[in-house]
């Protein structure tokens, strides 16, 4: 009897990754996970909403790139459904009345919250337009990038101003950005996995503001030490072979219109070709080289060849060739300021603030108060969940019956009220930080 065809790209059996393996409960859960949320759907504007989409591909593979939101939508549904999907990250866009685009990056679920403002910003298809060979669209987004950081620890300094970023938040910082992408392992990690690359670079501000500046990049190589006219036949060496592995014709370059291959390989009278190093120059001179490891397949010599080949070789390293290493932009640029730092997500008791600043008497008296918030907190959800009790035991079901009963949940919270307490909480938080709200006014319209 004939066995049944199994779909193998499409159920849950098949083993669809690489060398025929699965990936492991623990590496899935430990990898980053990011939203890039438009808070205010169709208020933002449509340069915002491009600004969003940019962003998504540049946090690719790890987002959800795909992602809908409606103008129902309110930050507490992300925070629902960013549990179960395994989002670790939040990055909410919005704009003010006056105009001004805010970027909030949250971790999830407890937070903290830094806040930017996001000053400056050019979409990709600006970088595009102002490059001229612009890259992208190619296999530069199946891993995540390779994230550098520059100037995130200011240096000591003997002024001690009140403006001035205190140690703990620069650390935080940088580790929040750090967590956005998986660590990279120099022994485990293969490099041609490495294709794109963001850079984060801190300008230091006399000041005391945190201004970050976010570039994005592909990384390409090329071989040295040959000349271009050789590079050329190499590269159409490459594409002919690959033709052939897909099993299409062509690939060669069309040399019907030329008499001689010289015009092909150094450059025709009209000045259309390849010219050679001597009259234009290398373009890898001005790049940097680096040594890698050959990974190409090489022949197996005897032993007399190999000696032949040791001596010719001789002083060189083996197995190693020189490649030249160019970054071309891919975008978005973005100019962030940080504004605050809170905890929690968006709802929480401020650590920092680039415009109002509290003394220690201020600081301590707000500690207390949101200490004494969070005992009452505590003592509604504790009245809350006997009441929930009482009245299944009253209707008369059992243990088994309410761990299994997930509509009868959400319909004792709706009959008690306790939905009302919820928002009633939250309210209490928010005219807690009315303090902070107002002075921000103030300073605003002033």
């Amino acid at each position: 009897m004939a066995r049944k065809k199994q779909k193998k790209q499409t159920h849950l059996g098949a083993n669809n990754g690489p060398a025929g393996k699965a990936p492991s409960a623990n590496s899935v859960s430990r990898s980053p996970k990011s939203m890039v949320i438009r808070i205010g759907a169709g208020e933002v504007g449509p340069s915002v909403s491009q600004l969003v989409k940019d962003v998504r591909a540049m946090m690719e593979p790890d987002t959800a790139s795909r992602l809908k939101e409606r103008k129902a939508n309110r930050l507490r549904d992300y925070l629902t459904m960013a549990g179960p999907l395994g989002v670790s990250h939040l990055m909410l866009f919005s704009r003010s009345d006056s105009g001004n685009t805010n970027m909030r990056l949250a971790i999830t679920p407890r937070g903290p919250t830094l806040h930017f403002q996001v000053e400056k910003y050019s979409l990709c298809k600006d970088v595009r337009n102002a490059l001229k060979h612009p890259k992208g669209g190619g296999k530069e987004y199946l891993n995540p990038p390779l994230l550098v950081m520059n100037n995130f620890t200011s240096p000591p300094s003997d002024s001690e101003s009140p403006n001035k970023i205190p140690k703990h938040l620069e650390s935080l910082t940088t580790t929040v950005f750090q967590s956005l992408f998986p660590p990279i392992s120099p022994q485990n990690t293969p490099l041609p996995s490495i294709r794109r690359v963001m850079l984060l670079n801190r300008e230091l501000q006399d000041d005391g503001s945190y201004i970050l500046n976010l570039r994005h990049y592909a990384i390409t190589t090329k071989a040295t030490g040959l000349s271009r006219p050789l590079r050329r036949l190499n590269a159409a060496e490459k594409l002919l072979n690959s033709q052939k592995k897909k099993g299409k014709k062509g690939g060669l370059p069309n040399l019907g219109k030329l008499e001689d291959i010289a015009d092909y390989m150094v450059g025709g009278a009209d000045g259309s070709g390849y010219m050679t190093d001597a009259t234009s120059g290398s373009e890898a001179d001005t790049d940097a080289e680096v040594e890698v490891v050959e990974t190409r397949a090489k022949k197996i010599l005897s032993k007399r060849q190999k000696d032949r080949e040791d001596g010719k070789s001789k002083g060189s390293g083996p197995g190693v060739e020189k490649r030249a290493v160019k970054l071309v932009e891919l975008g978005p640029r973005m100019r962030l300021r940080m504004t605050k730092v809170e905890e929690g997500v968006c709802t929480g008791k401020i650590m920092w603030h680039e415009y109002i600043h509290k003394t220690k008497e201020e600081v301590k008296a707000m500690d207390k108060a949101w200490e004494k918030k969070r005992q009452e907190k505590e003592v509604r959800k504790r009245i809350q969940k006997e009441n929930v009790e009482k009245k299944r035991q009253a209707k008369g079901l059992g243990a088994k019956d309410a761990e299994g009963d997930d509509e009868m949940d959400v319909d004792e919270w709706d009959s008690e009220g306790l939905e009302g307490d919820g928002e009633m909480e939250l309210n209490e938080e928010m005219e807690d930080k009315g303090q902070w709200e107002e002075e921000e006014a103030e300073i605003a319209g002033g």
